[in-house]
């Protein structure tokens, strides 16, 4: 850990604030040159057998061809859309990109049409690159019936028609793309409850993911399963760039299965796994259930919810090491701090660690944005290369987040204390967290506000062991009718993707109300949990 006694909730950054800038290109090409003949990456199939490996020198060549094939089709800076879930594709893509000086935009596979018809116009991306279905979703159907609809969209390309995919490469010199410019566009959230894109360089995704990586103990010759979905900056800066760049060996799931990916540990007898604490809990139950060996696992990494100390006792016991917590979100690339593999457990399950290298972080009162003393509550705030460019095409929201003096305002509540450790206290910003994905309840109010029985609506995050949070959503009506929860439920499904499904649907009467009016949501919520609800979910 480092070794810091602070008066003041501000904690300087380490090892200097000015790294060596990196771009996707330079850190790949530096990790061919450490060990070209090593294992970069190795696809799963979903029964967790091994499809295709290839080395760094490999892994490096397919990047260029298909950057030459997207440097052909897409001038310098265009945006084009991901919508695929974890095949090795996306991470070819995801590199090409970064040396075709190409913008991606990440989307969730789990979207329906309103969802990605949305990123897809607000990215302006250019171009779509899908798979033809994931878990059930029909999704080259939904994204051939919304770009019928959005004339800017030039191209439709079959991720896994490697014909299509690198059509068009040539022999001709690649793009020199700056540490500082734009990569990767991912959506979070947004106060008007629509989401916002974050405009990510490479420097702030490939540092991010290198130093988070380091932290977490892993280096040249080790290895890990892949099993965090790639849209998210924790699948792809953390475990991809990260992995790739300090030179391990990744083996990509297509999805997380817990039977699978325990199989695969004790084959490949690998090093380290990230997973939120619902994927953990699922592990650690099926190594006991199976009986295989994970001993190999020396590190463990999660994020998103804090961790219980049970849960870390498991861990450690099952599955042979103390769980990492790392704590940031999509703008900040996404790592703002980290716990250290030597940290008590009481550091690990009530803290989220200390900044990462390089990183300045503090606590700053939310009315007067000055810095408060150790121990005090106040918005965690950090600065450094992890902050994202903006907000694409939204200079307001960019100036909310992001003050004068450069710091980013995550809009959460914390402590820290004199050794720069922080730990959460609350959320300045209303976002439920369940299983370690943020959740927006006006995104959900708006769909739901749609129904023809719904007057009124408010969306709350409940408390829940094994998800951290679940969605509780509170209507009124607009006259006797009231549907049932099976209605309810299919109505938002037919909007939104399931993990914004909520689990609990609730009728009232009336709202708890301010003074000016507006429903006071953490009165829904204390109700809920003092059983005043009991008997009337639908």
């Amino acid at each position: 850990m480092y070794k810091v006694d602070l008066t003041e909730s501000y904690f300087p950054a380490q090892s200097g604030t000015g790294p060596a800038p990196l771009t996707i290109g330079a850190m790949l090409r530096a990790s061919v040159a450490r060990a070209p003949d090593f294992p970069a990456l190795k696809a799963l199939d979903y029964d967790g057998a091994i499809l295709r490996t290839w080395t760094y020198s490999q892994l490096l060549d397919d990047s260029e061809r298909l950057a030459r094939a997207l440097a052909n089709r897409h001038a310098e800076g265009a945006r084009i859309a991901v919508y695929a879930n974890n095949v090795p594709e996306w991470i070819l893509l995801e590199l090409a990109c970064g040396l075709a000086g190409v913008t991606l935009v990440t989307v969730n596979p789990a979207y329906q049409k309103r969802e990605l018809k949305f990123v897809l116009e607000q990215s302006r991306a250019e171009a779509i690159y899908y798979v033809k279905d994931f878990r059930g979703n029909p999704m080259q159907d939904i994204a051939d019936a919304v770009c019928d609809e959005i004339p800017a969209i030039r191209h439709r390309i079959l991720l896994t028609d490697h014909n299509a995919l690198f059509m068009g490469e040539t022999d001709g010199a690649l793009r020199d793309p700056k540490p500082s410019d734009p990569v990767q566009i991912q959506y979070t959230s947004g106060t008007t409850g629509f989401p916002k894109g974050a405009l990510l360089h490479h420097n702030g995704l490939v540092r991010n993911g290198v130093d988070a990586m380091t932290r977490a103990g892993m280096t040249v010759g080790k290895s890990f399963v892949h099993n965090m979905p790639l849209f998210h900056t924790t699948g792809c800066a953390i475990l991809v760039l990260g992995g790739l760049g300090v030179g391990a060996t990744m083996l990509l799931a297509p999805m997380f299965d817990p039977e699978v990916i325990v199989k695969v540990i004790d084959r490949e007898k690998t090093d380290f796994i990230l997973g939120v604490p619902t994927m953990l809990v699922a592990l650690i139950d099926e190594v006991q259930k199976s009986g295989r060996d994970v001993s190999s696992i020396s590190r463990i990494m999660s994020g998103g919810a804090m961790v219980a100390p049970e849960l870390c006792k498991q861990a450690r016991a099952v599955l042979g090491a103390p769980i990492q917590i790392v704590y940031g979100q999509t703008e900040t690339s996404p790592v703002i701090t980290q716990a250290w593999f030597e940290d008590s457990l009481e550091d690990l399950t009530q803290t989220i660690g200390q900044p990462a290298a390089h990183v300045e972080v503090s606590i700053r009162h939310p009315q007067t944005n000055t810095v408060v003393p150790v121990g005090e509550q106040g918005e965690i705030c950090c600065r450094g290369y992890l902050v994202m460019t903006d907000y694409n095409d939204n200079p307001e929201a960019t100036a909310t987040a992001i003050d004068s003096e450069g710091w980013l305002h995550t809009g959460d509540l914390g402590r820290m204390d004199t050794r720069g450790y922080v730990r959460i206290t609350g959320r300045v910003k209303e976002m439920i967290i369940r299983g370690g994905e943020n959740l927006f309840p006006v995104e959900i109010e708006n769909a739901m506000l749609e129904h023809a029985a719904v007057a009124e609506v408010a969306v709350v995050g409940i408390p829940d062991e094994k998800w951290g949070e679940q969605v509780a959503c509170f209507l009124r009506s607009k006259g006797q009718t009231k549907a049932d929860g099976a209605e309810l439920k299919a109505f938002i499904r037919e909007r939104l993707s399931p993990q914004k499904t909520p689990a609990y649907w609730i009728w009232v009467e009336e709202w708890p109300l301010t003074g000016s009016g507006k429903i006071q949501k953490f009165k829904l919520r204390e109700a809920y949990e003092a059983g005043d609800f009991d008997g009337k979910l639908v």
